[in-house]
Protein backbone atom coordinates (compact mmCIF):
# COMPACT_ATOMS: atom_id res chain seq x y z
CA UNK A 1 0.00 0.00 0.00
CA UNK A 2 1.33 3.48 -0.89
CA UNK A 3 2.02 5.46 2.27
CA UNK A 4 -0.15 8.53 2.79
CA UNK A 5 1.77 11.78 2.75
CA UNK A 6 1.00 15.14 4.33
CA UNK A 7 2.36 18.66 4.25
CA UNK A 8 4.54 19.21 7.30
CA UNK A 9 3.23 22.76 7.68
CA UNK A 10 0.53 25.11 6.42
CA UNK A 11 3.35 27.28 5.07
CA UNK A 12 4.58 24.50 2.77
CA UNK A 13 1.07 24.08 1.38
CA UNK A 14 0.55 27.82 0.92
CA UNK A 15 3.85 28.37 -0.89
CA UNK A 16 3.21 25.32 -3.08
CA UNK A 17 -0.29 26.57 -3.96
CA UNK A 18 0.93 30.10 -4.64
CA UNK A 19 3.71 28.60 -6.75
CA UNK A 20 1.21 26.56 -8.76
CA UNK A 21 -0.97 29.63 -9.33
CA UNK A 22 1.72 32.21 -10.05
CA UNK A 23 3.14 31.27 -13.44
CA UNK A 24 3.95 32.59 -16.89
CA UNK A 25 0.43 33.94 -17.43
CA UNK A 26 0.78 36.32 -14.48
CA UNK A 27 3.92 37.85 -15.96
CA UNK A 28 3.27 37.97 -19.68
CA UNK A 29 -0.50 37.77 -20.11
CA UNK A 30 -2.28 39.77 -17.42
CA UNK A 31 -0.99 43.23 -18.33
CA UNK A 32 -1.96 42.70 -21.98
CA UNK A 33 -5.45 41.49 -20.98
CA UNK A 34 -5.95 44.63 -18.84
CA UNK A 35 -4.70 46.92 -21.61
CA UNK A 36 -6.82 45.35 -24.37
CA UNK A 37 -10.00 45.09 -22.27
CA UNK A 38 -10.78 48.59 -21.11
CA UNK A 39 -7.70 49.42 -19.02
CA UNK A 40 -8.70 50.46 -15.51
CA UNK A 41 -12.30 49.50 -16.34
CA UNK A 42 -11.20 45.86 -16.55
CA UNK A 43 -10.71 45.66 -12.78
CA UNK A 44 -14.48 45.74 -12.19
CA UNK A 45 -15.22 42.44 -14.03
CA UNK A 46 -11.86 41.12 -12.76
CA UNK A 47 -12.85 41.55 -9.10
CA UNK A 48 -16.34 40.18 -9.78
CA UNK A 49 -14.77 37.14 -11.48
CA UNK A 50 -12.63 36.54 -8.38
CA UNK A 51 -15.72 36.77 -6.16
CA UNK A 52 -18.06 34.47 -8.12
CA UNK A 53 -15.62 32.17 -9.92
CA UNK A 54 -12.15 32.09 -8.38
CA UNK A 55 -12.92 31.93 -4.67
CA UNK A 56 -16.06 29.70 -4.81
CA UNK A 57 -14.51 27.11 -7.14
CA UNK A 58 -11.21 26.95 -5.23
CA UNK A 59 -13.13 26.44 -1.98
CA UNK A 60 -14.91 23.54 -3.69
CA UNK A 61 -11.60 22.03 -4.89
CA UNK A 62 -9.96 22.42 -1.47
CA UNK A 63 -13.01 20.91 0.22
CA UNK A 64 -13.14 17.88 -2.10
CA UNK A 65 -9.41 17.18 -1.81
CA UNK A 66 -9.32 17.67 1.95
CA UNK A 67 -12.48 15.60 2.48
CA UNK A 68 -11.43 12.58 0.40
CA UNK A 69 -7.64 12.77 0.96
CA UNK A 70 -7.13 10.77 -2.21
CA UNK A 71 -5.93 11.17 -5.79
CA UNK A 72 -8.19 12.85 -8.36
CA UNK A 73 -8.86 9.60 -10.25
CA UNK A 74 -9.73 7.74 -7.05
CA UNK A 75 -12.02 10.55 -5.87
CA UNK A 76 -14.11 10.46 -9.04
CA UNK A 77 -14.10 6.66 -8.94
CA UNK A 78 -15.39 6.74 -5.34
CA UNK A 79 -18.16 9.19 -6.29
CA UNK A 80 -19.14 6.92 -9.19
CA UNK A 81 -16.94 4.19 -10.77
CA UNK A 82 -18.05 5.29 -14.25
CA UNK A 83 -16.46 8.70 -13.65
CA UNK A 84 -12.91 7.37 -13.49
CA UNK A 85 -12.68 7.69 -17.27
CA UNK A 86 -13.50 11.42 -16.98
CA UNK A 87 -10.71 11.84 -14.43
CA UNK A 88 -8.08 10.38 -16.75
CA UNK A 89 -9.26 12.56 -19.64
CA UNK A 90 -8.68 15.68 -17.53
CA UNK A 91 -5.38 14.39 -16.12
CA UNK A 92 -4.05 13.66 -19.62
CA UNK A 93 -5.11 17.09 -20.87
CA UNK A 94 -3.31 18.68 -17.91
CA UNK A 95 -0.25 16.47 -18.54
CA UNK A 96 -0.29 17.72 -22.14
CA UNK A 97 -0.11 21.29 -20.79
CA UNK A 98 3.00 20.29 -18.82
CA UNK A 99 4.60 18.78 -21.94
CA UNK A 100 4.60 22.08 -23.86
CA UNK A 101 4.86 24.32 -20.75
CA UNK A 102 8.28 22.83 -20.08
CA UNK A 103 9.34 23.70 -23.65
CA UNK A 104 8.42 27.35 -22.98
CA UNK A 105 10.61 27.20 -19.86
CA UNK A 106 13.32 25.80 -22.13
CA UNK A 107 13.00 28.96 -24.24
CA UNK A 108 13.34 31.04 -21.09
CA UNK A 109 16.47 29.11 -20.12
CA UNK A 110 18.01 30.06 -23.49
CA UNK A 111 17.21 33.72 -22.89
CA UNK A 112 18.51 33.55 -19.32
CA UNK A 113 21.88 32.32 -20.61
CA UNK A 114 21.83 34.90 -23.43
CA UNK A 115 20.91 37.78 -21.10
CA UNK A 116 24.43 38.12 -19.67
CA UNK A 117 26.02 38.94 -23.04
CA UNK A 118 22.91 39.96 -25.05
CA UNK A 119 23.80 37.34 -27.63
CA UNK A 120 20.33 37.80 -29.13
CA UNK A 121 21.81 40.77 -31.02
CA UNK A 122 19.87 43.64 -32.56
CA UNK A 123 17.44 41.57 -34.63
CA UNK A 124 15.73 39.94 -31.66
CA UNK A 125 12.79 38.64 -33.70
CA UNK A 126 15.15 36.76 -36.03
CA UNK A 127 17.04 35.37 -33.03
CA UNK A 128 13.82 33.92 -31.61
CA UNK A 129 12.89 32.29 -34.92
CA UNK A 130 16.34 30.81 -35.61
CA UNK A 131 17.50 29.79 -32.14
CA UNK A 132 14.38 29.35 -30.01
CA UNK A 133 10.83 29.16 -31.34
CA UNK A 134 11.10 28.51 -35.07
CA UNK A 135 8.29 29.51 -37.43
CA UNK A 136 4.97 28.26 -38.82
CA UNK A 137 6.67 26.80 -41.91
CA UNK A 138 5.68 23.11 -41.71
CA UNK A 139 8.72 22.04 -43.74
CA UNK A 140 10.78 22.75 -40.59
CA UNK A 141 8.94 20.03 -38.67
CA UNK A 142 11.64 17.50 -39.55
CA UNK A 143 14.47 19.44 -37.89
CA UNK A 144 15.16 20.21 -34.23
CA UNK A 145 16.11 23.57 -32.72
CA UNK A 146 19.01 22.21 -30.68
CA UNK A 147 19.14 24.93 -27.95
CA UNK A 148 15.39 24.47 -27.32
CA UNK A 149 15.76 20.67 -27.27
CA UNK A 150 18.59 20.91 -24.72
CA UNK A 151 16.67 23.51 -22.68
CA UNK A 152 13.55 21.33 -22.48
CA UNK A 153 15.58 18.30 -21.37
CA UNK A 154 17.29 20.37 -18.64
CA UNK A 155 13.92 21.63 -17.36
CA UNK A 156 12.54 18.07 -17.30
CA UNK A 157 15.55 17.00 -15.22
CA UNK A 158 14.89 19.87 -12.77
CA UNK A 159 11.17 19.01 -12.52
CA UNK A 160 12.05 15.32 -12.04
CA UNK A 161 14.60 16.18 -9.33
CA UNK A 162 12.04 18.24 -7.37
CA UNK A 163 9.05 15.94 -7.86
CA UNK A 164 10.66 12.54 -7.28
CA UNK A 165 11.59 13.46 -3.73
CA UNK A 166 9.29 13.25 -0.72
CA UNK A 167 6.50 15.85 -0.87
CA UNK A 168 8.02 18.12 1.77
CA UNK A 169 11.66 17.62 0.77
CA UNK A 170 10.81 18.27 -2.88
CA UNK A 171 7.85 20.50 -3.70
CA UNK A 172 7.49 21.88 -0.16
CA UNK A 173 11.14 22.88 0.25
CA UNK A 174 11.66 24.27 -3.26
CA UNK A 175 8.44 26.32 -3.07
CA UNK A 176 9.59 27.92 0.18
CA UNK A 177 12.81 28.95 -1.58
CA UNK A 178 11.61 29.94 -5.06
CA UNK A 179 8.38 31.80 -4.22
CA UNK A 180 9.92 34.32 -1.78
CA UNK A 181 12.86 34.70 -4.22
CA UNK A 182 10.43 35.32 -7.10
CA UNK A 183 8.53 37.98 -5.16
CA UNK A 184 11.76 39.72 -4.06
CA UNK A 185 13.10 39.78 -7.64
CA UNK A 186 9.83 41.13 -9.07
CA UNK A 187 9.57 43.79 -6.35
CA UNK A 188 13.08 44.95 -7.27
CA UNK A 189 12.31 44.99 -11.02
CA UNK A 190 9.01 46.83 -10.62
CA UNK A 191 10.32 49.45 -8.17
CA UNK A 192 13.21 50.23 -10.53
CA UNK A 193 10.88 50.25 -13.55
CA UNK A 194 8.69 52.86 -11.87
CA UNK A 195 11.68 55.25 -11.74
CA UNK A 196 12.44 54.98 -15.48
CA UNK A 197 11.79 58.03 -17.69
CA UNK A 198 8.50 57.47 -19.49
CA UNK A 199 7.18 55.03 -16.87
CA UNK A 200 4.14 57.27 -16.37
CA UNK A 201 3.31 56.92 -20.09
CA UNK A 202 3.10 53.16 -19.68
CA UNK A 203 1.03 53.26 -16.49
CA UNK A 204 -1.42 55.79 -17.97
CA UNK A 205 -1.77 53.58 -21.05
CA UNK A 206 -2.40 50.52 -18.83
CA UNK A 207 -4.98 52.15 -16.58
CA UNK A 208 -6.75 54.50 -19.01
CA UNK A 209 -10.40 53.52 -18.42
CA UNK A 210 -12.86 52.86 -21.22
CA UNK A 211 -16.22 52.72 -19.48
CA UNK A 212 -18.06 51.77 -22.67
CA UNK A 213 -16.30 48.38 -22.50
CA UNK A 214 -18.36 47.37 -19.44
CA UNK A 215 -21.28 46.53 -21.72
CA UNK A 216 -19.08 44.39 -23.98
CA UNK A 217 -19.42 40.65 -23.23
CA UNK A 218 -15.81 40.08 -24.33
CA UNK A 219 -14.35 42.05 -21.40
CA UNK A 220 -16.30 39.82 -18.99
CA UNK A 221 -15.17 36.67 -20.78
CA UNK A 222 -11.58 37.93 -20.64
CA UNK A 223 -11.82 38.57 -16.89
CA UNK A 224 -13.29 35.15 -16.14
CA UNK A 225 -10.77 33.42 -18.43
CA UNK A 226 -7.89 35.23 -16.72
CA UNK A 227 -9.05 34.12 -13.26
CA UNK A 228 -9.73 30.58 -14.47
CA UNK A 229 -6.27 29.98 -15.89
CA UNK A 230 -4.30 32.31 -13.61
CA UNK A 231 -5.43 30.33 -10.55
CA UNK A 232 -4.98 26.98 -12.39
CA UNK A 233 -8.56 26.15 -11.48
CA UNK A 234 -10.17 22.82 -12.25
CA UNK A 235 -6.90 21.17 -13.27
CA UNK A 236 -6.87 18.96 -10.14
CA UNK A 237 -3.81 20.83 -8.82
CA UNK A 238 -5.56 22.54 -5.89
CA UNK A 239 -7.57 19.38 -5.20
CA UNK A 240 -4.42 17.22 -5.12
CA UNK A 241 -2.41 19.64 -2.98
CA UNK A 242 -5.38 19.98 -0.57
CA UNK A 243 -5.57 16.19 -0.24
CA UNK A 244 -2.17 16.35 1.54
CA UNK A 245 -3.43 18.82 4.16
CA UNK A 246 -3.36 17.68 7.80
CA UNK A 247 -6.43 17.79 10.04
CA UNK A 248 -7.62 21.14 11.44
CA UNK A 249 -6.57 23.06 8.30
CA UNK A 250 -8.29 26.39 7.64
CA UNK A 251 -9.48 25.78 4.10
CA UNK A 252 -11.27 29.04 3.29
CA UNK A 253 -8.52 31.12 4.92
CA UNK A 254 -5.96 29.36 2.71
CA UNK A 255 -8.05 29.98 -0.42
CA UNK A 256 -8.27 33.70 0.32
CA UNK A 257 -4.52 33.96 0.95
CA UNK A 258 -3.66 32.18 -2.32
CA UNK A 259 -6.11 34.29 -4.37
CA UNK A 260 -4.82 37.50 -2.76
CA UNK A 261 -1.17 36.56 -3.39
CA UNK A 262 -1.86 35.58 -7.00
CA UNK A 263 -3.85 38.70 -7.88
CA UNK A 264 -1.47 41.04 -6.04
CA UNK A 265 1.47 39.56 -7.92
CA UNK A 266 -0.06 39.92 -11.38
CA UNK A 267 -1.38 43.45 -10.76
CA UNK A 268 1.94 44.59 -9.28
CA UNK A 269 3.88 42.98 -12.14
CA UNK A 270 1.65 44.71 -14.71
CA UNK A 271 2.80 48.09 -13.38
CA UNK A 272 6.41 47.04 -13.92
CA UNK A 273 5.78 45.64 -17.40
CA UNK A 274 4.04 48.81 -18.59
CA UNK A 275 6.58 51.10 -16.92
CA UNK A 276 9.30 49.40 -18.98
CA UNK A 277 7.17 49.61 -22.14
CA UNK A 278 6.60 53.31 -21.37
CA UNK A 279 10.35 53.79 -21.10
CA UNK A 280 10.81 52.19 -24.53
CA UNK A 281 8.12 54.41 -26.03
CA UNK A 282 9.69 57.52 -24.46
CA UNK A 283 13.25 56.59 -25.50
CA UNK A 284 12.58 55.42 -29.05
CA UNK A 285 9.52 57.46 -29.97
CA UNK A 286 7.65 54.23 -30.76
CA UNK A 287 3.91 54.49 -30.00
CA UNK A 288 2.78 52.26 -27.12
CA UNK A 289 0.29 50.46 -29.35
CA UNK A 290 3.20 49.07 -31.41
CA UNK A 291 5.01 47.76 -28.32
CA UNK A 292 2.21 46.13 -26.38
CA UNK A 293 1.86 42.39 -26.98
CA UNK A 294 1.38 39.28 -24.89
CA UNK A 295 3.09 35.96 -24.40
CA UNK A 296 6.27 35.09 -26.22
CA UNK A 297 6.18 38.27 -28.32
CA UNK A 298 6.37 40.46 -25.22
CA UNK A 299 8.94 38.52 -23.23
CA UNK A 300 11.20 37.11 -25.95
CA UNK A 301 11.07 39.89 -28.56
CA UNK A 302 9.93 43.24 -27.12
CA UNK A 303 11.82 43.00 -23.82
CA UNK A 304 15.21 42.06 -25.32
CA UNK A 305 14.77 45.11 -27.62
CA UNK A 306 14.23 47.27 -24.55
CA UNK A 307 17.18 45.76 -22.66
CA UNK A 308 19.39 46.52 -25.67
CA UNK A 309 18.83 50.28 -25.27
CA UNK A 310 18.93 50.35 -21.46
CA UNK A 311 22.67 50.36 -21.07
CA UNK A 312 24.33 48.83 -18.00
CA UNK A 313 21.07 48.48 -16.12
CA UNK A 314 19.70 46.30 -18.90
CA UNK A 315 22.43 43.75 -18.15
CA UNK A 316 21.12 43.53 -14.59
CA UNK A 317 17.38 43.60 -15.30
CA UNK A 318 17.46 41.06 -18.14
CA UNK A 319 18.91 38.13 -16.12
CA UNK A 320 16.63 39.00 -13.19
CA UNK A 321 13.51 38.98 -15.38
CA UNK A 322 14.31 35.67 -17.07
CA UNK A 323 15.28 34.19 -13.68
CA UNK A 324 11.92 35.32 -12.25
CA UNK A 325 10.10 33.70 -15.18
CA UNK A 326 12.09 30.50 -14.58
CA UNK A 327 11.20 30.43 -10.87
CA UNK A 328 7.51 31.11 -11.58
CA UNK A 329 7.49 28.48 -14.31
CA UNK A 330 9.19 25.72 -12.32
CA UNK A 331 6.85 26.03 -9.31
CA UNK A 332 3.88 25.96 -11.71
CA UNK A 333 5.33 22.99 -13.61
CA UNK A 334 5.68 20.81 -10.51
CA UNK A 335 2.10 21.79 -9.57
CA UNK A 336 0.80 20.82 -13.02
CA UNK A 337 2.72 17.53 -12.75
CA UNK A 338 1.42 16.53 -9.32
CA UNK A 339 -2.16 15.42 -10.17
CA UNK A 340 -0.87 12.96 -12.79
CA UNK A 341 1.86 11.77 -10.42
CA UNK A 342 -0.53 11.13 -7.52
CA UNK A 343 -3.18 9.38 -9.63
CA UNK A 344 -0.62 7.20 -11.45
CA UNK A 345 1.11 6.36 -8.16
CA UNK A 346 -2.20 5.20 -6.68
CA UNK A 347 -3.30 3.41 -9.85
CA UNK A 348 -0.22 1.21 -10.17
CA UNK A 349 0.76 1.20 -6.48
CA UNK A 350 4.22 2.44 -7.45
CA UNK A 351 6.67 4.39 -5.30
CA UNK A 352 6.73 8.16 -5.85
CA UNK A 353 10.25 7.97 -7.27
CA UNK A 354 9.31 5.32 -9.85
CA UNK A 355 6.12 7.15 -10.84
CA UNK A 356 7.86 10.49 -11.36
CA UNK A 357 10.73 8.87 -13.27
CA UNK A 358 8.46 6.97 -15.68
CA UNK A 359 6.20 9.97 -16.30
CA UNK A 360 9.19 12.30 -16.73
CA UNK A 361 10.70 10.06 -19.41
CA UNK A 362 7.35 9.83 -21.26
CA UNK A 363 6.77 13.57 -20.91
CA UNK A 364 10.28 14.45 -22.08
CA UNK A 365 9.90 12.31 -25.22
CA UNK A 366 6.65 14.09 -26.12
CA UNK A 367 8.20 17.48 -25.30
CA UNK A 368 10.82 16.88 -27.99
CA UNK A 369 8.04 17.14 -30.61
CA UNK A 370 7.63 20.76 -29.50
CA UNK A 371 11.33 21.53 -29.97
CA UNK A 372 11.27 21.15 -33.76
CA UNK A 373 11.45 24.01 -36.26
CA UNK A 374 7.76 24.84 -35.67
CA UNK A 375 8.14 24.95 -31.88
CA UNK A 376 6.28 28.17 -31.04
CA UNK A 377 3.60 27.61 -33.70
CA UNK A 378 2.87 24.08 -32.45
CA UNK A 379 2.80 25.25 -28.82
CA UNK A 380 0.21 27.88 -29.77
CA UNK A 381 -1.98 25.40 -31.67
CA UNK A 382 -1.95 22.78 -28.89
CA UNK A 383 -2.35 25.35 -26.09
CA UNK A 384 -5.48 26.79 -27.71
CA UNK A 385 -7.08 23.39 -28.19
CA UNK A 386 -6.21 21.90 -24.81
CA UNK A 387 -7.40 24.93 -22.84
CA UNK A 388 -10.36 26.20 -24.88
CA UNK A 389 -11.74 22.77 -25.80
CA UNK A 390 -10.52 20.25 -23.24
CA UNK A 391 -9.82 21.75 -19.84
CA UNK A 392 -12.56 24.40 -19.91
CA UNK A 393 -15.21 21.78 -20.71
CA UNK A 394 -13.88 19.41 -18.04
CA UNK A 395 -13.94 22.16 -15.41
CA UNK A 396 -17.65 22.60 -16.12
CA UNK A 397 -18.12 18.81 -15.89
CA UNK A 398 -16.33 18.77 -12.51
CA UNK A 399 -18.60 21.53 -11.27
CA UNK A 400 -21.61 19.36 -12.15
CA UNK A 401 -20.08 16.17 -10.68
CA UNK A 402 -19.07 17.75 -7.37
CA UNK A 403 -22.36 19.59 -6.86
CA UNK A 404 -25.04 17.41 -8.48
CA UNK A 405 -23.75 13.83 -8.31
CA UNK A 406 -21.79 14.21 -5.07
CA UNK A 407 -23.76 15.48 -2.06
CA UNK A 408 -22.15 18.91 -1.73
CA UNK A 409 -24.15 19.65 1.45
CA UNK A 410 -21.97 17.13 3.31
CA UNK A 411 -18.93 19.20 2.33
CA UNK A 412 -20.04 22.48 3.92
CA UNK A 413 -19.36 21.46 7.58
CA UNK A 414 -15.93 20.12 6.54
CA UNK A 415 -15.03 23.40 4.81
CA UNK A 416 -16.35 25.59 7.62
CA UNK A 417 -15.03 23.58 10.57
CA UNK A 418 -11.71 25.34 11.15
CA UNK A 419 -12.09 28.38 8.88
CA UNK A 420 -12.53 31.93 10.13
CA UNK A 421 -14.79 32.64 7.16
CA UNK A 422 -17.81 30.44 6.44
CA UNK A 423 -19.77 29.38 3.37
CA UNK A 424 -23.43 28.48 3.09
CA UNK A 425 -26.42 28.60 0.77
CA UNK A 426 -25.06 31.46 -1.40
CA UNK A 427 -21.83 29.56 -2.10
CA UNK A 428 -23.82 26.41 -2.87
CA UNK A 429 -26.08 28.33 -5.27
CA UNK A 430 -23.09 29.81 -7.12
CA UNK A 431 -21.21 26.54 -7.62
CA UNK A 432 -24.33 24.50 -8.36
CA UNK A 433 -26.15 26.81 -10.76
CA UNK A 434 -24.17 29.91 -11.74
CA UNK A 435 -20.74 28.42 -12.46
CA UNK A 436 -21.78 25.41 -14.60
CA UNK A 437 -23.89 27.69 -16.84
CA UNK A 438 -21.17 30.30 -17.11
CA UNK A 439 -18.40 27.76 -17.75
CA UNK A 440 -20.37 25.97 -20.45
CA UNK A 441 -21.11 29.36 -22.03
CA UNK A 442 -17.40 30.23 -21.98
CA UNK A 443 -16.64 26.84 -23.51
CA UNK A 444 -19.10 27.37 -26.37
CA UNK A 445 -17.60 30.79 -27.12
CA UNK A 446 -14.11 29.27 -26.99
CA UNK A 447 -15.13 26.44 -29.32
CA UNK A 448 -16.53 28.92 -31.83
CA UNK A 449 -13.31 30.97 -31.90
CA UNK A 450 -11.15 27.84 -31.92
CA UNK A 451 -12.81 26.19 -34.90
CA UNK A 452 -13.33 29.36 -36.95
CA UNK A 453 -10.96 29.26 -39.94
CA UNK A 454 -9.10 26.20 -38.62
CA UNK A 455 -6.61 24.91 -41.20
CA UNK A 456 -5.92 21.26 -42.08
CA UNK A 457 -2.74 20.99 -39.97
CA UNK A 458 -4.49 22.36 -36.88
CA UNK A 459 -7.43 20.01 -37.44
CA UNK A 460 -5.03 17.05 -37.63
CA UNK A 461 -3.34 18.14 -34.37
CA UNK A 462 -6.74 18.43 -32.64
CA UNK A 463 -7.79 14.97 -33.83
CA UNK A 464 -4.47 13.36 -32.80
CA UNK A 465 -4.69 14.86 -29.30
CA UNK A 466 -8.30 13.75 -28.81
CA UNK A 467 -7.64 10.22 -30.07
CA UNK A 468 -4.58 9.79 -27.83
CA UNK A 469 -6.30 11.27 -24.75
CA UNK A 470 -9.43 9.14 -25.15
CA UNK A 471 -7.45 5.99 -25.99
CA UNK A 472 -5.11 6.22 -23.00
CA UNK A 473 -7.95 7.31 -20.68
CA UNK A 474 -9.78 4.12 -21.65
CA UNK A 475 -6.70 1.98 -21.09
CA UNK A 476 -5.94 3.54 -17.69
CA UNK A 477 -9.57 3.10 -16.63
CA UNK A 478 -9.54 -0.59 -17.57
CA UNK A 479 -6.29 -1.36 -15.73
CA UNK A 480 -7.03 -2.93 -12.32
CA UNK A 481 -10.74 -2.25 -12.87
CA UNK A 482 -12.89 -4.01 -10.29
Amino acid sequence: MVEKTQWNSQLSFLFAMIGAAVGLGNIWRFSYVVYSNGGGTFFIPYLIAIAILGIPFLILEYGIGYNFKDSFSNILKRINPKLEFVSWVLLLFVFTVLIYYIVILGWDLIYLSSSFTFSWGNDVALYFVKNVGGSSNLSNLSSFIIPTTIGAIIIWVIVWFISHRDLNDGIGKISKILIPSLFIIMIGIVLYALTLPGANIGIQTLLQPDWSKLTDINIWLAAFSQILFSLSMGQAIALTYASYLPENSKLIDNVLLVVFANSSFEIFTAFGIFSILGFMSFSSGTPMVQLVSEGTGLIFVVFPMIFNIMGAMGHILAPLLFLAILFAGITSAVGIFEPMVKSTEDKFNWSRKKTVTVLSIIGCIFSLIFTTGISSYLVGVVDGFVNEFGILFLIAIQCIIFTWIFNVDSLIPVINENSRFKVGSLWKFIIKYVLPCFLIGMWLVGIYSLFTDVDSFEAIVYIVIMVLVLLFSGILTKINAD
